[in-house]
């Protein structure tokens, strides 16, 4: 499985563009799935089901399923969060996990960039960054890409994870 990220400030648009790159790398025959990370307390649970009140009573797991899905939900009770190597241990085989946040994680990432977020950029600080998305000119020695074109955002993705692949096959 390859593991690429996005990193960026919050409005920066890195949730946008991740739902506009999903479909366009399926349509490209990648099994993709995805690991954001949330800097805050979060539920997907619904107060009052039945699986929020078993969670609720001390579950440490609760695993809902139905002949559409399936979801787990593992209460961390005062343990550490695990990290990105582990949790994407927990996902079923794919050939690309996306990962949005993160943001400092040592794994291939596109900075996402706009100019009216007025954030400074985490480029080059993090050298993990192999690209910027951006919606301005940036003088940079990466590849820049232009935020509204997601078409040539994912044809770099991919570009990128084949020329790691072909790195990988020759070392060997």
């Amino acid at each position: 499985m390859h593991v690429f990220g996005f990193a960026g400030f919050s409005g920066s648009g890195k949730t946008t563009l991740i739902e506009q790159l999903i479909p366009r790398l399926i349509t490209r025959g990648l099994r993709v799935a995805l690991i954001k990370h949330a800097h805050h307390e979060f539920d997907v649970d619904t107060p009052g089901k039945d699986s929020y009140r078993h969670r609720e009573a001390g579950a440490g797991e609760v695993l809902i399923t139905s002949d559409q899905r399936w979801v787990l939900m593992h209460e961390l009770r005062g343990d550490a969060e695990p990290g990105l190597e582990e949790q994407v241990g927990y996902l079923s085989p794919c050939d690309l996990v996306l990962v949005e946040g993160y943001k400092h994680a040592a794994i291939p990432k596109i900075e996402v960039h706009r100019r009216l977020a007025g954030k400074p950029l985490l480029y080059p600080e993090d050298s993990f960054i192999v690209a910027l998305a951006s919606d301005e000119e940036i003088d940079t020695g990466l590849p820049l890409l232009n935020l509204n074109d997601p078409d040539a955002i994912a044809g770099f993705i991919v570009d990128y994870l084949e020329r790691i692949d072909e790195t990988i096959t020759a070392a060997a």
